[in-house]
């Protein structure tokens, strides 16, 4: 069984907190397979999980699809069956890349026999979701850069040339 909670906050003078709590459960596990994430995906999956706190949602749209993302694994639920964790992306390992743009290793657990089929569709349809997430939480008000000036220093002897 996953886990996950959503907090939700008022921007009203007063702030209340509202936890909205998801449970998902798993078959028992059909496959295991290794594969790679690129780079881009991974870096924006980890960016957005950074911002949002203890776990993601992330809406799959064109494949009906719903992603929950915490530090631990990726896992994704089918709109039909919405407890029921069809495929589950874990074991990444980041520091087995050179680089921050080299794809990154990990494993895919099936649970529901329709996980092949998915995950073939996946990993684009992904990517795109993460960048409309992305672009709906920009900022509204652009952002300002301070120019700081060099103060006058005076040399180390106390006096100046």
């Amino acid at each position: 069984m996953v886990f996950c909670k959503k907090y939700f906050t008022n921007r009203g003078q007063d702030c209340y907190r509202y936890a909205m709590e998801e449970r998902f459960y798993r078959e028992q596990e059909i496959a295991r397979l290794p594969a790679f994430l690129p780079a881009a995906p991974y870096n924006l999956a980890h960016t957005l999980l950074a911002r949002a706190g203890n776990c993601l949602f992330v809406p799959v749209r064109s494949l009906q699809y719903m992603a929950v993302l915490d530090a631990e694994e990726f896992i994704f639920v089918d709109s039909q069956n919405k407890a029921w964790v069809e495929l589950a992306w874990q074991h990444f390992r980041p520091q087995a890349r050179a680089s921050l743009d080299e794809r990154v290793p990990f494993e895919v657990v099936h649970y529901l026999p329709a996980a092949a089929e998915t995950m073939k569709r996946l990993s684009g349809e992904f990517h795109h979701a993460l960048l409309q997430l992305a672009a709906r939480q920009k900022p509204d008000t652009p952002a300002t850069v301070t120019l700081l000036q060099p103060g006058s220093r005076k040399p180390h002897g106390g006096t100046s040339h």
